[in-house]
């Protein structure tokens, strides 16, 4: 039974010197730490290190005499305190595991389902950038988060691409006007949205009038870095197109049947 209690303790940061120590002085409370090496076998040159281990872990009490004596603190209030140091330290790592875990959540994707939910979580990444903004949104959404982008609008710098209502704009606008926006919304089967905070946070969202409204947001750089650069790419797109004329473009990918598959996802016009 002494030995299956030996163990025990030192599961609980006890040596075995110090479960043999402590068992000693509960079979012969108050002895000197002479008597309690010759009882216990614990090293005589080691016994006064172990009592001195025993002490700080609150496990022991001394009594004043000359030499001094030893005396167990009662298993009962020991076990107390060992649950409650435990409970504390258990506490205390919990805490910190859970923020290494918040630091590590990077590359998580979430998803998010129903349009409610979807403009709340927009509206709340628009209020939490501090840097920039970058958006591709289209018309019907835009009365959702119109008050919270005028509110940025003046603090920080965005770029939007807009599907239809031209009549809107925020921060540096660019109105999607070279293929209109129900051709585009029928090759991606609905209205994709975008919006990337700071450089650090993107959601992509796909709105449709069916109803089926889904999005994902990720902290993950490459799916930052994409969903920038997707941006980025209409910005320059328009802009092009603007400076050079649709014919151009039109002349460009209109009588090549790959291009054809790229502006508009079907083999032919």
């Amino acid at each position: 039974m002494e030995e299956a209690v030996i163990q025990e303790l030192q599961k609980h940061g006890f040596s075995k010197y110090e479960s043999k120590a402590y068992i000693g002085l509960l079979k012969a409370p108050a002895i000197t730490g002479y008597e309690l090496s010759k009882r216990s076998g614990v090293p005589r040159s080691m016994i006064y290190e172990v009592l001195g281990k025993l002490l700080d872990k609150g496990a022991v009490h001394t009594v004043p005499a000359d030499p001094i004596v030893y005396k167990p603190v009662d298993p009962r209030q020991l076990l107390t305190k060992m649950r409650e140091d435990l409970d504390a330290s258990l506490t205390s790592l919990e805490d910190s595991l859970t923020t290494l875990e918040s630091d590590q959540k990077i590359d998580v994707v979430t998803r998010i389902v129903q349009y409610d939910h979807i403009i709340s979580e927009m509206r709340s990444m628009i209020r939490a950038a501090k840097k920039e903004l970058w958006l591709s949104i289209w018309s019907p959404t835009v009365a959702s988060i119109e008050d919270v982008l005028k509110e940025k609008e003046t603090d920080i710098p965005i770029f939007t691409v807009l599907f239809g209502d031209e009549s809107k704009s925020f921060g540096h606008t660019y109105h999607h006007n070279y293929m209109a926006p129900n051709i585009v919304s029928e090759r991606m089967g609905g209205y994709l949205t975008i919006v990337i905070r700071d450089e650090e946070e993107a959601l992509i969202a796909k709105f449709s009038d069916k109803g089926s409204e889904w999005a994902v947001k990720s902290m993950d750089p490459a799916l930052v870095l994409i969903a920038t650069e997707y941006i980025r790419h209409d910005i320059m797109v328009e802009e092009v197109t603007n400076a050079f004329g649709p014919e151009k473009l039109d002349a460009l990918w209109r009588k090549r049947e790959d291009l054809i598959h790229v502006m508009t996802g079907k083999s032919s016009l």
